[in-house]
């Protein structure tokens, strides 16, 4: 096999060396256009994860590495005066010089020819050559610009300005620090990579960038003036440049990985913050994974997509991590006023990498001072602490998010509302939630929803909250009211979603004549001001049902493509009255449905609202307007706004992965002040305890964990050792109050080996 490698960087290097040492008939040749001491940037760092596989696959590039690194387990974050430190983190980190020449050395000892100062030939040319073209050609790949087509890049520009540069000493932590100007926030990441140096990168928005000049000033003036701006941490000593401008974070996404017998690797293929981590690592882990599959494989295209197969699961979770990394460093500004340590838990757990329990493991005497900071007993998890909405103490924070079941009777719910709901209530939760509760029998979503529209509906809810409040003393119960909108006359769910029913379809309405599924849907009704009028009378009745049916909370649904929410999206409102155009209008009518619901339902019982904080495509709504929305509601008396986000557009794109809605709740909640529930894949009590601890959320919503366990919150408790009033096991739940045993543990473990 004739391999052609373009890029001389840590990736590529590896691959070459790796793919020589495991077939030395195997004819490699790798193109740098850059001279062999030639480097950008400074220290590397590597986890012991990557630096396992190179002791498995390399012993000699292990060897040589593990004589080079520096290593550490502290994180300082540095804010407003204050020095907090973390340990227990662990870090290897060497001279991205140093490891090239490792590499260098590496390769020539295996015979693997090495073409510096050259341009490679074109990716075409290549392929023609060679057996297997490994583009590692980086963040700007040239190769991946020429077969566009295949690979289908996106490549999304973020909003901050960052730049590389270098100190002569040896930070002795991983520092974040935080610089407050009179032109924004600035922040420092620093780390170091030899006994003498340190990689120092400092980052802050675009317009703080151009607000304190530095797009006026040349490279040496920037690192002059982060010098000083930085003096403190970097204890007087001046800072140095490599060729070092300052730049904007891209993240690439690839659809492909690989053409033909092309192949990306490393950023060529994908990218992530330096904000979580090395690109170098992600390279190297490509490299291992390549050879792999290469070694394994019987032919070239299967051994492409065994690579591609391995790998894309694992580049798609970093980038998630990634994004919320570097979302959190855009949005810095929002947090500078949390209390010290909460800050610095908040930056550590904000890529949803690190959580409350991992963090606890590492550093409990650091998590303990976070939660005595908060006002949290020793003991009690943050989960398990009470919160106020208006009226209503919840004894906890976890929610049992409104799940629709489809299994009404003419809007009626039955035996099956109250075995569900009840079951939850004793489980443990604070706050249980209906389904989308219809205001109307057009209203509904499918023949099987609840509704609020005739008077023994009121009196089967009553039956339900009645059992709540009586069984399960001091959980709440909540109602949510809705209207379908577009999206209504539809098949119970499991008989084919959002699909039309096969007859006795009722007509339906919008904000505007757009059918969910064009040529598939029914095309709604745009309602005049009649109709308008019609819906809001219906909800403000309704609003009074729930109320004389003993619902301790009302939520007002204007998410995910229903009625309330057509109108907010530009996406589903395209009306030219009073209710159409800029967000201001578009807000005008689930506004005036608020203050009608408003004014009917107790004073002293709260009200929420769930938004889609993004549609998830393109022109439709987006975190501004988001923003904007929750102020809006808020400003009309809603007590927490309920953050979820699309099933607004059939043809939306998400972002699916571990509490990935959970960013939109956080910037709310950061930006307005307001309360928050945040849902969307939360999974564990860990991740509760790390969203409330750490301010981005004041409730977690949770309704598959619910599905799977209707005593999750029971359990949660028992997991984490606590007993205490917010979690309180039913008197004829007591005796499973802990966990049954599950095989014998006193068998005699062996103490001598005989030869």
């Amino acid at each position: 096999m004739r391999v052609a490698v373009i890029g001389g960087g840590p990736g590529g290097l590896y691959a070459a060396a790796l793919l020589k040492r495991l077939d030395p008939a195997r004819e490699i040749t790798v193109w740098e256009r850059n001279a062999p001491d030639d480097t950008f940037g400074f220290g590397v760092v590597l986890s012991d994860e990557t630096l396992g596989g190179i002791e498995h696959a390399d012993p000699a590039v292990h060897r040589a590495l593990q004589a080079e690194f520096v290593r550490w387990d502290a994180i300082d974050v540095v804010h407003r005066g204050r020095r907090l430190t973390s340990g227990g983190h662990g870090f290897a980190a060497l001279g991205r010089r140093r490891l090239l020449a490792v590499l260098h050395e590496r390769c020539r000892a295996l015979g693997v020819e090495l073409r510096f100062r050259a341009e490679a030939p074109s990716a075409a040319e290549l392929a023609a050559a060679y057996d297997l073209v490994v583009a590692a050609d980086g963040v700007h790949s040239a190769t991946r610009e020429a077969h566009r087509a295949a690979f289908r890049p996106q490549v999304t520009s973020h909003r901050c300005r960052y730049i590389w540069l270098a100190a002569d000493f040896a930070f002795d932590a991983f520092r974040f620090e935080i610089a407050e100007t009179g032109h924004g926030a600035m922040q420092l990441h620093g780390y170091p990579f030899a006994a003498d140096a340190s990689t120092v990168i400092v980052e802050m928005r675009e317009e703080v960038w151009r607000a304190a000049g530095f797009d006026r000033l040349d490279p040496y003036e920037s690192t002059e003036r982060c010098a000083k701006i930085f003096a403190e941490a970097l204890g007087g000593r001046p800072l140095r440049g490599n060729n070092s401008l300052w730049t904007t974070f891209r993240t690439v996404v690839n659809d492909r990985w690989s053409h033909g017998n092309t192949v990306l690797l490393g950023d060529a293929a994908h990218t992530a913050h330096f904000s979580i981590g090395s690109g170098t690592k992600l390279a190297v882990e490509d490299a291992l994974a390549l050879a792999a599959a290469l070694r394994e494989q019987p032919d070239l295209p299967a051994a492409l997509t065994a690579y591609e197969t391995e790998r894309r699961p694992v580049i798609a979770s970093v980038q998630r991590a990634a994004r919320a990394s570097l979302t959190w460093f855009e949005e810095l500004g929002t947090y500078l006023d949390q209390p010290p340590r909460q800050f610095a838990f908040n930056l550590l757990t904000r890529s949803r990498r690190i959580t409350h329990d991992n963090l606890r493991l590492r550093d409990p005497a650091f998590v303990t001072a976070v939660e005595r900071e908060a006002g949290r007993e020793d003991g009690t998890p943050p989960m398990f602490t009470p919160f106020r909405l208006r009226g209503l103490t919840l004894r906890n924070r976890v929610v049992v998010s409104p799940m629709d079941l489809y299994s009404a009777e003419d809007g009626t719910p039955g035996d099956f509302h109250l075995v569900h709901l009840g079951a939850r209530a004793l489980g443990g939760a604070g706050l249980v939630m209906t389904e989308m509760v219809c205001v109307s029998p057009e209203g509904r979503i499918t023949p099987g929803c609840t509704g609020l529209y005739a008077p023994e509906h009121e009196g089967a809810w009553r039956r339900i909250t009645e059992f709540v409040h009586t069984s399960s003393p001091g959980t709440a119960i909540g109602v949510q009211l809705g209207h379908s909108g577009r999206k209504g006359s539809t098949r119970l769910m499991w008989e084919g979603i959002d699909q039309p029913l096969p007859y006795g379809n009722w007509q339906v309405s919008a904000a505007s004549p757009l059918p969910y599924h064009p040529g598939v849907s029914q095309v709604p009704h745009a309602l005049d001001a009649a109709g308008l009028a019609e819906i809001r009378r219906q909800f403000t009745a309704a609003a009074r049902r729930a109320a004389h049916a003993g619902f301790d909370l009302l939520e007002l649904h204007c998410a995910h493509g229903y009625l309330l929410s057509g109108f907010l999206s530009p996406l589903t409102n395209h009306r030219t009255d009073a209710y159409g155009g800029e967000l201001d209008a578009r807000l005008r009518y689930p506004l005036e449905v608020f203050d009608a619901v408003r004014s009917v339902w107790p004073d002293d019982r709260p009200m929420t609202v769930r938004i889609s904080a993004t549609d998830w495509a393109e022109g439709g709504t987006e975190v501004a307007d988001a923003v904007a929305i929750a102020r809006a509601f808020t400003a009309h008396g809603a007590d927490a706004i309920d953050v979820s986000t699309g099933q607004v557009v059939p043809d939306e794109r998400p972002d699916y992965g571990r509490s990935y809605q959970t960013p939109y709740a956080d910037r709310i909640r950061n930006t307005l002040g307001v309360p928050v529930i945040a849902v969307g894949a939360i999974s564990s009590w860990d991740d509760v305890n790390s969203l409330i601890l750490a301010g981005r959320a004041d409730l977690c919503a949770l309704a598959r964990p619910h599905l799977y366990d209707p005593h999750w919150t029971l359990h949660a408790a028992a997991d984490q050792n606590y007993q205490g009033p917010a979690a309180p096991w039913p008197p004829p739940y007591r005796a499973g109050s802990r966990r049954p045993p599950t095989g014998r543990a006193d068998a005699a473990r062996p103490r001598l080996t005989l030869n």
